[in-house]
Parts: C-alpha cells; structure tokens; sequence
C-alpha cells in the first residue's frame, strides 16, 4: 500500500485542482522513470541495428497494458459515477493501433509469437484493479494517455530518427483525431479536475498515479536486462 501524499494548496484555502496534484506528486516519479537505462539507451539510438528488437519488445508489453487500462475504462464508463465524469473517451483507445504496430513489427501470426514479462502482469494487474475506483483509475488514464499525448511524441521522433521506423509501426503514438493536441490536454485535464473526489480521493488518485510510475520504472528495468547494452 503506498501511502497517501499530503495534498498541496493552490492559494492557501482552495485545494490544488486533481490534475496539478497529479503532475506535482508525481515529478519526482516521472525523472527516475525517463532516467532508466533501457529507456535512454533507446532515446538516444544507443541500440543501434538492435533498436526495432528493442522497441519490438516496449510494443508488446503496450499490448497487455493498454488492453487492460481500456478494460478497466469500459468498466468504469458503464457506472453512473463514471458515466457522469466522461473521462473515458474512444478517441484516446490505443489497443487497435498498437496490435496494427505489432502485425508489423512482429508479423501477421503476432499473437502466437509475443511474450509479456512479469513485470507486465503485475502492471496489468494493477490496471484491471483500477476499475474498482474512478480515483484511482483517472489517475492511470492521466499517466498513461497525457503521457502518450506529451513525451510520447518524442519517442515517436527518436524512434524514426534513430532506427528508421515508419508510421507503420508507430501508429500507437499517432492519435489521428485529435488535431491539436495541447488543447486536448488542456480539456482533459479539465475533466480530470471536475471530478467528484473529496480529499482523500484526490490523495488515492496521486498515490496511485505514483504507483504507476514504479511499475513502468519495473517493467523498463526487465526490458533492459532483454536488451542490454554492450
């Protein structure tokens, strides 16, 4: 159980909006994860002729986590509660972008060939668990979709830039309906702040977001030891 953070103020009386919680209680998170070695040894092209095996493999695990993720939106949508809140959008869903990536990257016979690691179970474990709360599933969504919205842009560049990779493979990173994606976020974060979540809600919802961070960080420590680095 990770414990619940102390929420921040925003003015001294009004409490911090959910989505500034979220960036802040998870900042720290967020560094050590960009940091590993897997994810910065892939950035930065350091893999070489080995880059599409590398990226191969992030693409695989991205299956079961965002299958799960979308799982547990469905799950929440088809409660009043989540019904109400409208965080749950199809345009975000990822799962028919990433298989289309995977039949290229992998091949057409995909399913039968693709492993997911333990760290992955654990994460989507954790994920299909989240449909149990509209905390702490928002704070999944927020960490997951912003992300893919915001630094997941530039790993599509690198990606291209390093390895030669086409849209073809990346269309997870491609979101072809929203056409500008700072004032999407911006809605977003919007709706994130609208939720109905007390105090002690919005402090499930960070320390949630924060365990999401420790799982990624867990699951880029399992790709690395897949690809090491000579």
């Amino acid at each position: 159980m990770v414990e619940s953070p102390a929420l921040p103020v925003s003015d001294g009386t009004a409490p911090a909006t959910l989505s500034a919680l979220l960036r802040v209680g998870t900042r720290e998170e967020h560094t050590e994860a960009e940091t590993m070695g897997y994810i910065e040894t892939l950035m930065s092209g350091g893999y070489g002729e080995r880059g599409r095996a590398a990226y191969t493999s992030l693409a695989v695990q991205q299956h079961a986590i965002y299958r799960a993720l979308e799982e547990a939106g469905a799950r929440i949508a088809a409660t009043s509660e989540g019904a109400a809140a409208g965080i749950v959008l199809p345009i975000l869903t990822r799962t028919p972008q990433i298989e289309a990536d995977l039949a290229d990257l992998v091949g057409a016979d995909w399913p039968s060939q693709i492993t997911y690691l333990p760290a992955t179970q654990r994460y989507v474990e954790r994920l299909l668990a989240s449909a149990s709360s509209l905390a702490t599933y928002a704070a999944h969504a927020y960490t997951r979709y912003l992300g893919d919205l915001s630094g997941g842009q530039v790993i599509k560049v690198m990606l291209q830039r390093h390895y030669g990779l086409g849209d073809e493979g990346l269309r997870f990173y491609t979101f072809a309906d929203i056409a500008k994606p700072k004032v999407f976020k911006d809605e977003y974060r919007a709706l994130l702040d609208a939720l109905p979540l007390d105090e002690d809600g919005r402090a499930a919802a960070v320390a949630e977001a924060q365990e999401a961070f420790r799982l990624n960080r867990a699951l880029f420590a399992e790709l690395g030891r897949l690809h090491p680095v000579d």
